[in-house]
């Protein structure tokens, strides 16, 4: 091209309009839907899952300019939410607080779900984690986690450990501690917590795996022993009792972890945007203060740290799934 034609050409482009409808359109970064945003939780109100729900949203939705509204979709330990949120439209009208239990624990044992948290979902934020207490019965001959791995095995198939139903939390926390600690421990499953927890302090079992904030009370009370958290750090709400990893079994942790997803495919910048809203609600101290009152500690981390974390969850529950012969239930 000669120059004076090349400079005509130029010369014409610089008549065109600057910005037109298409350009603008198409320069346009993508935002949020102009509309309510729905935040799903798989558990009923009242529950830890729907209280952290309830707890970050009005902060999230200040920070992104929408109202955001939480909606339940209870049933099958969260995955009834986990599918629907899975085949939720990519443009952040639909995003989900969910656990590990339904993003990678149930995956992890069972081969027939309607999604997979590696591919149908973004990993947008952490939340928060929620340890679990190992607690014993008030009169077993073990102060310590060193103390108990060494009655394990001098015991071996004489203790037993309750949990909450099989396949479930508890569940895996005790199956946790007997493979990482070559132990020979009896599992007694019950139906739910409560039965689990009242035949622990009726010394009709040895030791359990509870919740922070359910099984804190009662070791206050004296009617149970707690000899370790479950989660690598040691929990705002109980600063005083060690986590299992310091104490005898490095790298243990079966702690309940909270993040917040997308469908798969939604863009990067509602993912960043998402995030930064997550994280700047999570770091507020009102809300790190409201964290510790439910017995859970606030989290922090970007995408792809989260996204590795869950990656790294994921992995662990299935190695343990085939090691021990764990099926979902």
């Amino acid at each position: 091209m000669s120059k004076p034609l090349r400079r005509g050409v130029l010369a014409g482009l610089a008549a065109l309009p600057a910005a037109s409808p298409w350009a603008s359109a198409r320069a346009q970064a993508p935002d949020f839907p102009d509309r309510p945003l729905r935040f799903i939780v798989g558990f009923p109100p009242g529950g830890p899952n729907d209280l952290l729900t309830r707890l970050i949203a009005p902060g999230i939705g200040e920070r992104l300019g929408r109202a955001v509204v939480v909606e339940n979709k209870a049933g099958a330990n969260g995955e009834i939410a986990a599918s629907f949120t899975a085949k939720s439209p990519p443009d952040g009208s639909v995003f989900m607080l969910a656990s590990n239990g339904s993003t990678t624990v149930a995956p992890a044992l069972s081969r027939n779900m309607p999604y997979d948290v590696r591919t149908d979902f973004v990993a947008v934020a952490p939340v928060g984690i929620n340890p679990m207490l190992l607690v014993v019965r008030p009169d077993l001959p073990a102060k310590t986690i060193a103390e108990l791995l060494a009655l394990a095995r001098a015991r071996p198939g004489r203790l037993n450990g309750a949990s909450a139903g099989a396949g479930g939390a508890t569940h895996l926390a005790l199956e946790l501690f007997k493979a990482m600690g070559r132990l020979d421990i009896v599992h007694v499953p019950y139906k739910g917590g409560g039965p689990a927890m009242a035949d622990l302090m009726a010394g009709q079992v040895d030791l359990y795996f509870g919740g922070l904030s359910t099984a804190l009370p009662h070791v206050k009370a004296g009617k149970m022993r707690a000899l370790g958290q479950t989660s690598l750090e040691r929990s705002a709400a109980a600063p005083d009792i060690p986590t299992i990893a310091e104490s005898g079994l490095p790298g243990y942790e079966a702690a309940i972890s909270y993040g917040v997803f997308l469908p798969a495919g939604a863009p990067k910048a509602l993912v960043e945007r998402l995030h930064a809203a997550v994280d700047a609600t999570i770091r507020s101290p009102d809300v790190a203060r409201k964290f510790t009152e439910l017995g859970a500690d606030p989290q922090f981390g970007s995408p792809a740290e989260f996204t590795a974390y869950v990656a790294r969850d994921f992995a662990k529950w299935a190695r343990l799934a085939k090691e021990a012969g764990l099926k979902a239930e």
